[in-house]
């Protein structure tokens, strides 16, 4: 299990499973936090997501045409933990990413970076072989 706390320790997230690659967005929202993101839906009683949130937390809605998403935070060190869509899929599963800037190193350190042209294009870019380690030295 992977987990990911914020710098009080009042709140934290926890993913079962292999994380896989993570995703180093380039929007005005993801650029500005520095999150790396990894992905899968909420869990909850039925045990469908892999991703549950622990403690209190408040959010920031990022407002446009159609609002999608809600970023979580911590109320007292104001440490990103991840992102919930707003909406249900059409499965009724909620979409939900953890920061993983929030995990121990040795943790994630491994995991590869995959890059989104969250900016200009929408588009998956090409890998570029750099993971974690990469990014935090």
């Amino acid at each position: 299990m992977l987990i990911g706390t914020c710098h009080c320790e009042a709140a934290h997230w926890t993913m079962t499973g292999d994380p896989g690659p993570v995703t180093a967005c380039n929007c005005t929202l993801c650029r500005r936090y520095g999150a790396l993101w990894a992905y899968d839906f909420e869990g909850g009683d039925d045990g469908d997501g892999r991703i549950r949130l622990h403690g209190t937390t408040s959010a920031f809605t990022r407002m446009g045409s159609r609002p999608s998403l809600e970023i979580r935070f911590c109320p007292t060190c104001a440490c990103v933990l991840c992102w919930r869509g707003l909406s249900l899929d059409p499965d009724g599963r909620r979409r939900m990413a953890v920061n993983v800037r929030l995990a121990a190193p040795e943790a994630v350190a491994h995991l590869p970076i995959d890059h989104f042209d969250g900016l200009d294009s929408f588009d998956d870019l090409p890998r570029d072989g750099r993971c974690v380690r990469d990014l935090w030295f």
